[in-house]
């Protein structure tokens, strides 16, 4: 196989990608849980991998600064280095510094800017203190990146390795040579062997070709999945085998651990062989019970040189004692989003075609079937595209804490319905609005502490994004037990503006919902994080392009609430199809709670007597300008809107319709009250209804109307498309 040094360096980019994230949640939580050991081992292994994969590439910067964090998070493994949050708060801009760099190779740039490398030596200097006996050490370690003079607390390890590489290995671009000299920035080669025996006559002489195989010791710290990590590029090829000099140690360790149920978990965790070896061992076994039958898998690890008899025998011996049950591993697998994408719009196509199929009575077995297999392909490939959204939320807790330092608040953090799934493309578009409504919580909303004490509440803020199902929609909330909205002081505030007329009576939802109109803002004073008007209106913009709507509830003295309320996809919906005249709308079913008959006494007003409830509802022929003759017998769908229920009278229903969305372009962007199109059936299009803007748009028209000239006839209101005059 040939090696493609490109394909390689965007695998490294992406898996530093995940190392850093996975090391910026673990400082958090150690900063939560100072002796959290668990944690601790994981962010130190983070940097020790990161480490050593940015050495397989030359990147000399970047191993030297993540050697200097390794060097210090070993010390807080050794318990020499105390967790406190003056350490937090210097580990946490190196894993930045650390980010910018890895950015700074994706964008083609292997090499630190002067002004990176100002800040590296900042942030080393500032690391410097928590070192014990220290400044000279860091020093020591920027200069020489690969120099491994630091101790673990086990002491250097010796191991043996067995290294046949490839014939082709040359060929490909790898000089097994410059991997045996990287070995020596891990420890210390005490032997090394050359085995020529494949050579052949002079004559017969490929330079391109690999005749070679070594033999060596390596007395090193570095544990078996880095000196295995070395190398990765040539391993298809080759033959690598890796193990201890001294198998009591490990032995020690098995028999120390806690009980573990599969030998493959005891071997790894215990630092003899690395995942890598054993999903060969497994691979091995498969081919030799599919020849001569069942085979053990300490069988295969002792007679292919992956791990010592010893060793493999006291694992076998933890496992004996383990009871036989097994936790199942959630497996994932990493799917380009362009080829799900394309899944989705082929079954998108697949559900339009299935709904022109005609049904007769031969037909219509076949058809059932197929409308069943239909459902559960789309289902399917929806579900890929689904992904918690718990990692998203996660992501605030640095940017409560950021924020915190800054406005000098104490601020607790809680996180829960983090398993609730969502559209992959809904979670990275959402990611700004929440930001802004976190921040804006934190700051505007949450009290300082001795504000808050005056107050008679804890000096310490509660903050809680909450995210759940609801009636096929994702909720996410983001509430805070601070001073709340004050609906006085933003009524004022829309008065002055002009937003509102003076003495209007409002209900507190619609004041709250003034605070998403643009520069609005009833800051005292202006800060780095908000108070400039700028931002809300944008959340609300935001929110309403992915098809959702956004509510706030508020309790003075005692907190806010803002409530996000998304579509799970936005590909495919359940939708409810009706008739207006001559044309079809699709009205989305999670919106809609029932259909009534409309009553005949109804025909000039704008509201109806539902079971002793007042129910506005809407003409859409009217609101559409529709031409044609009004249906004898008009039916009310029922839709409800953040808690708002409003009636939409339509000439026909036509039932459920699974509604695949398609964009209208950029020519109809401004339309206000359309969130789409589908195809039907026939072929004609429907237009699907975007029912928050549609009922705000008509309130809008009637106080307008009401306003103006206090004619309330339906036939005399100007027809709209969208909020857009139809002439």
């Amino acid at each position: 196989m040939a090696f493609d040094a490109d394909e390689a360096l965007d695998i490294f980019i992406t898996e530093a990608r995940e190392l850093l994230e996975s090391f910026e949640e673990g400082l958090l939580q150690l900063e939560a849980d100072p002796d959290d050991a668990e944690t601790i081992n994981a962010i130190f292994r983070s940097a020790h991998t990161l480490k050593g994969s940015s050495g397989l590439f030359g990147l000399n910067h970047l191993v030297g600064f993540a050697h200097v964090v390794e060097t210090l998070l070993g010390h807080v493994r050794e318990g020499t280095v105390r967790v406190t949050p003056e350490l937090i708060s210097v580990l946490l801009p190196c894993a930045d510094h650390i980010t910018r760099f890895v950015e700074g190779v994706a964008e083609g740039r292997p090499e630190p800017s002067p002004g990176e490398a100002a800040e590296a030596e900042a942030l080393l200097a500032r690391l410097a203190p928590f070192e014990p006996g220290a400044a000279p050490a860091a020093a020591a370690a920027v200069s020489a990146a690969s120099d491994a003079a630091d101790q673990e607390p086990d002491g250097p390890r010796g191991w043996y390795l067995r290294l046949r590489f490839g014939p082709d290995c040359l060929r490909n671009g790898m000089d097994p040579l410059s991997l045996l000299r990287y070995l020596t920035s891990l420890g210390t080669i005490d032997r090394i062997a050359v085995d020529d025996s494949a050579l052949p006559e002079a004559s017969d002489l490929d330079p391109e070709t690999n005749y070679l195989a070594f033999e060596a010791e390596l007395s090193t710290e570095a544990p078996k999945s880095e000196i295995e990590s070395v190398f990765d590029f040539v391993r298809d090829d080759s033959d690598i085998r890796i193990t201890p000099l001294d198998s009591g140690e490990f032995v020690g360790r098995i028999e120390s651990m806690p009980d573990r149920d599969r030998i493959g978990d005891v071997l790894q965790e215990s630092g003899a062989v690395t995942p890598g070896e054993i999903d060969e061992a497994l691979r091995i076994q498969r081919e030799r019970t599919r020849d001569s039958g069942p085979v053990p898998i300490g069988q295969v690890l002792i007679e292919e040189g992956i791990a010592p008899s010893a060793v493999v025998e006291a694992a076998l011996s933890k496992q004996r004692r383990t009871a036989d049950t097994r936790s199942g591993d959630t497996q994932t697998i990493r799917i380009d989003a362009g080829r799900l994408d394309r899944l989705i719009d082929l079954v998108g196509e697949l559900v339009i075609a299935q709904a022109g199929i005609s049904v007769n009575d031969h037909l219509s077995e076949a058809q059932g079937e197929v409308t069943r297999l239909i459902d559960e392909v789309r289902h399917s490939a929806l579900a890929l595209r689904m992904v918690p959204i718990g990692m998203t939320l996660r992501r605030f807790e640095r940017v409560v804490r950021d924020v915190c330092v800054t406005l000098g608040k104490e601020v607790h953090l809680t996180i829960t319905g983090g398993d609730a799934e969502m559209d992959k493309a809904l979670v990275e578009r959402i990611s700004d609005p929440l930001l802004h409504l976190v921040r804006n919580s934190l700051d505007h909303g949450i009290e300082s502490p001795s504000d808050r004490v005056e107050a008679g509440k804890p000096a310490q803020g509660q903050l809680r994004l909450n995210a759940y199902h609801d009636a096929g929609n994702i909720v996410i909330e983001v509430s805070d037990d601070g001073r709340g909205l004050d609906r006085d002081r933003i009524l004022a505030k829309a008065v002055d503006r002009g937003l509102v007329a003076a003495g209007a009576t409002l209900t507190d939802h619609e004041v709250y919902d003034l605070i998403f109109e643009p520069g609005f803002s009833t800051a005292e004073k202006i800060s780095n994080l908000s108070g400039r008007g700028v931002g809300m209106d944008v959340v609300r913009r935001n929110v309403a392009a992915l098809r959702g709507s956004i509510e706030v509830d508020s309790v003075r003295g005692q907190g806010a609430t803002i409530r996000i309320r998304l579509p799970l996809t936005l590909a495919i919906i359940d939708g409810f199809l009706v008739g207006v005249g001559g044309s079809s709308f699709i009205v989305p079913l999670d919106r809609v709670t029932e259909c009534v008959e409309f009553p005949t006494g109804n025909r000039d007003r704008d509201h109806m007597n539902l079971r002793g409830e007042v129910l506005p509802f809407i003409r859409l022929n009217n609101l559409f300008g529709l031409d044609g003759d009004v249906a004898r017998r008009q039916s009310v769908v029922v839709v409800e809107q953040s808690g708002q229920r409003t009636g939409l009278v339509v000439d026909a229903l036509l039932g459920e319709f699974q509604t695949v969305i398609k964009p209208l372009g950029p020519l109809f962007s401004s339309l206000k009250c359309v969130s789409g199109s589908t195809i039907l059936g026939n072929g004609d299009v429907a237009l699907i209804l975007d029912v928050g803007p549609l009922v705000t748009e008509y309130a809008d028209l009637e106080r307008v109307r009401h306003a103006g000239t206090g004619n309330g006839h339906p036939s005399r209101r100007r027809p709209v498309l969208a909020g857009q005059p139809v002439t």
